[in-house]
């Protein structure tokens, strides 16, 4: 079974304590980077990371982007949601199936 951890600034990832999820604050880019890279090494599975964070780590993020583990999710930090995150997911849907389906048409 794979451990999931959370990357981030601590007031968006603690409530994943709660969860029994191993959570490191972050608050610099190289943190970041180590703590990622840390846990890919400790065979983590998955790992949550504020986007906030992933904006500033798109090279380690890239990285693993085509390796089985760890998979990285990203999430919106307690100051908002950048849309990161989504677009990642509409880009790798519109990759494995040929069309964006997440995209409201208007009209």
């Amino acid at each position: 079974m794979y451990k999931i951890g959370a990357v981030g600034e601590r007031d968006a990832i603690i409530a994943f304590l709660a969860l029994g999820i191993e959570i490191r604050p972050v608050e610099t880019k190289e943190e970041a980077m180590a703590a990622i890279d840390g846990m890919a090494r400790e065979g983590y599975g998955i790992i949550f990371l504020t986007e906030t964070i992933a904006k500033d780590v798109t090279e380690t993020i890239d990285r693993y982007k085509n390796s089985m583990l760890p998979a990285i999710i990203l999430i919106p930090s307690s100051k908002g949601n950048l849309g990161i995150g989504l677009s990642r997911i509409r880009d790798n849907v519109e990759k494995a199936i040929g069309v964006d389906i997440l995209t409201k048409k208007e009209g």
